[in-house]
């Protein structure tokens, strides 16, 4: 069976995959762009390519019965849990992203869990749409990630990322006791770029690289650690994490630019004692770090609107804070 889809006005201009990942919810991607690529779906009359941008007269052909398609049914079989919504309206999405789950799917493991796959599964059961991640944080990273319910939604969030109009504050737990006075904002100013040494890291520099900057404020106080709250005013990899080692306040666990990558009581509680022939388990087995809120521009309201919505701690931040409070109080 052949189908043909004429391109709608408002859809002129998006790249084809794009264009089809509309059409078809809940169909992976890649599935998509390698029809495209054996012929099995086209522009007619056109040389077709994924990323080929659409035009006001195209109409785009499809060689496959549409109950054919794969669709996901959870990452290698696995039933994913509904996700915490912490936002939800027509056309913004925003969930609490689990620590441990990558955004997007990883190079080294194409077909392990990722959020992407997950909302898109999910979407399926609730109604007609594919939502459209339109950031991302790291793997490790806890907390508010937003995504778009429609194209024009997409288009319009990109554009007020671009711009720096949404505001998204983290918490990150830091070694060391950040010198900021009460309500004294710090900004950092490093240029970022790749570190040739090291696949996957990036690094400080004095010239060339992305300028970057971080605001850095104190949420609370313990001895030998702080809590702070940072806001991030251009959007580069890795950069809260970066920015604050940099300055010699490390993320309290952090495999990359820290001096750690778990956290066991027995380095902050004084006198500690372990259970005898028990394995002492960590307090904090990753990043240090959670997107703690965002707020944005209204889709089509042209920045006269804005909205905002926070991420609750996860438990093991929250009881990491809580042992401070007992073990670590400030001088």
């Amino acid at each position: 069976m052949v189908q043909y889809h004429p391109v709608p006005e408002e859809r002129v201009g998006l790249p084809l995959d794009e264009f089809l990942c509309a059409l078809y919810p809940g169909v992976s991607k890649g599935f998509l762009r390698a029809a495209i690529r054996d012929g099995s779906i086209e522009v007619v009359g056109e040389e077709t390519v994924p990323g080929r941008r659409l035009r006001a007269a195209d109409v785009i052909c499809v060689h496959l019965d549409e109950e054919s398609f794969p669709r996901r049914a959870g990452s290698r079989g696995a039933r994913q849990p509904a996700p915490d919504v912490l936002w939800e309206d027509e056309r913004v999405l925003v969930i609490d992203k689990p620590p441990g789950i990558a955004v997007e799917p990883e190079r080294w493991d194409p077909e392990g869990p990722c959020v992407s796959r997950w909302l898109t599964d999910w979407a399926a059961t609730q109604g007609d749409y594919r939502p459209r991640l339109v950031h991302r944080i790291d793997k490790d990273t806890s907390g508010a990630l937003m995504a778009a319910k429609d194209l024009d939604a997409e288009r319009d969030l990109r554009q007020a990322f671009e711009a720096h109009q949404v505001n998204k504050v983290y918490w990150a737990l830091v070694d060391g006791e950040f010198p900021a006075a009460a309500g004294e904002r710090v900004r950092i100013e490093h240029r970022l770029a790749p570190d040739p040494k090291k696949i996957g890291r990036m690094r400080a520099v004095s010239k060339q690289g992305k300028a970057c900057a971080t605001d850095v404020w104190v949420e609370e106080r313990f001895r030998g650690f702080t809590l702070v709250g940072c806001a991030p005013i251009t959007g580069r990899t890795h950069q809260i994490r970066v920015h604050l080692a940099e300055e010699g306040f490390p993320l309290m666990v952090d495999p990359f630019y820290g001096r750690r990558d778990q956290l066991l009581l027995s380095e902050i509680k004084a006198g500690y004692k372990a259970k005898k022939g028990a394995t002492e388990r960590a307090l904090m087995p990753r990043l240090t770090l959670h997107a703690r809120s965002i707020d944005w521009p209204r889709p089509g309201s042209d920045g006269a609107q804005r909205d905002r919505t926070e991420a609750p701690l996860p438990k093991d931040f929250h009881r990491t804070l809580q042992q401070l409070r007992k073990v670590r109080p400030p001088h």
